[in-house]
């Protein structure tokens, strides 16, 4: 009789090898129907998950689960990072700061106000609410833009808006959840903006030191002597990124993202690497990025609750159109506009109106408030999960199309396949 932990060994085994299986049909059905590969994974993980056919069953507070989580989604983060041209975050950088701060309050109100008409809410968990779906999902946004090719400067706003408004989602979320809990305090707006100033300084810095550590050690001419183990050094480097942002209270996903941007604009401070070992680690980037998708939104849909969600649908899905259709517009104008520098046109704005959708993050959030028995706690939870189903299955799915009606989309990918080697390589066939 075997024992209860080789018996857990071999369920771990068994359910990563169906989402293996599954999310490499599931890839070959996307390119099929020229869809993002994050919502057929969604939809798989769905259908195999315990309300319906219960071939996968990962409890959302699982130690497993909340690992592939946080890594997955901090290793898609630092790809997304490396694939970001610092000459266009230059351009388009006041965008980026005010949408990623100002954007985020100007979401939670108007969503907060929407869960106050239609769910019946108190303010305050209404307010909590709004904060938790506030923020966009890199998970979910990089990979879409590396399959949708869209102008360099839309795309990299809108994926660097959804990394930096990680910190002030998280920020806006836990000082509400303070208040609503009796151990907050009084609000102090001060405090909440030094909060926010730090955790994205310290954040930024040791991005920003790691990344060019593992530049220097892959790439430098005389001292690079890990280049050979390059692979290897982005897995410490994420790993390491995040939990030093983590241990010190500041944005461990800032700080990975940050990673990214060095280490994929290394050229910028002389760095180069032989061309074969570059294609070797661009192939391992790429390959680990494709492989946390698959987890990650296979493993999100198998913990789907239908009895939750329909509790909440009818109002759930009101508050999610103000969240498309009201809120994202309102956020995206009145940020954008001020920008005189940048001069976005209107197709500009309106593409990245529809483009936010909700995903990992916000559903992280949702669970950690679940789990502390927050006031308003499940329905928030459910909310959540009904905004995520919708903004993937709707707005991933849509991005190619209305880029094309916009003008948008391009030939060319703005994110070259290859993020390290400082060239554009043509998208395969």
């Amino acid at each position: 009789m075997e024992s209860t932990a080789i018996h857990a060994a071999k369920q771990i085994l068994f359910i990563v090898g169906i989402i293996l299986l599954a999310g490499s049909f599931s890839g070959i059905l996307a390119q099929k129907f020229k869809v993002p590969d994050v919502v057929v994974f969604l939809l798989i993980g769905i259908g195999l998950g315990p309300e319906l056919a219960g071939v996968i069953d990962v409890r959302a507070d699982s130690t497993i689960n909340q690992l592939i989580l946080i890594f997955g989604s901090s290793y898609i983060l630092f790809d997304g990072g490396a694939g970001l041209r610092l000459k266009v975050l230059k351009e388009v950088w006041i965008t980026i700061v005010i949408i990623s701060t100002v954007g985020v309050l100007i979401t939670t109100a108007i969503a907060g106000l929407a869960a106050l008409q239609f769910l019946g809410m108190p303010l305050i968990t209404a307010l909590l609410l709004g904060s938790t779906i506030a923020s966009t999902d890199p998970a979910t946004l990089v990979p879409v833009f590396k399959q949708v090719r869209i102008k360099d400067r839309v795309a990299q706003t809108v994926m660097s808006e959804s990394a930096f408004n990680d910190a002030m989602g998280a920020i806006v979320t836990f000082t509400i959840m303070g208040v609503a809990l009796g151990t907050g305090g009084p609000f102090s707006l001060g405090a909440a903006t030094f909060s926010l100033v730090s955790n994205a300084l310290i954040g930024v810095l040791i991005g920003g030191v790691l990344g060019y550590a593992a530049a220097f050690l892959i790439a430098h001419e005389k001292f690079g002597f890990l280049l050979e183990y390059a692979p290897l050094v982005t897995l410490m480097a994420v790993v390491g990124a995040y939990m030093s942002a983590e241990s010190m209270h500041a944005s461990g996903f800032m700080a990975v993202f940050v990673f990214g941007i060095m280490l994929g604009n290394k050229d910028t401070f002389g760095f180069t690497m032989e061309e074969q070992e570059q294609e070797k680690l661009e192939d391992f980037v790429l390959t680990t990025s494709l492989i946390m998708r698959m987890f990650i939104f296979i493993l999100l849909g198998s913990q789907v609750n239908f009895a939750l969600i329909g509790k909440y649908l009818w109002g759930g899905i009101a508050l999610v159109l103000v969240f498309m259709f009201i809120a994202r517009p309102v956020t995206v104008f009145c940020c954008a506009l001020p920008d005189r520098r940048t001069r976005w046109s209107l197709k500009e704005m309106l593409f990245m109106s529809w483009t936010r959708e909700t995903g990992v993050i916000p559903g992280a959030l949702a669970g950690m408030l679940l789990g502390m028995k927050v006031p308003g706690g499940e329905i928030i939870a459910s909310v959540t999960f009904i905004t995520i189903l919708l903004t993937i299955l709707i707005q991933a799915t849509t991005t190619r199309w209305l880029a094309g009606k916009l003008g948008l989309l391009l030939d060319e990918p703005q994110i070259p396949l290859r993020s390290f080697n400082g060239n554009d390589l043509p998208t395969p066939e």
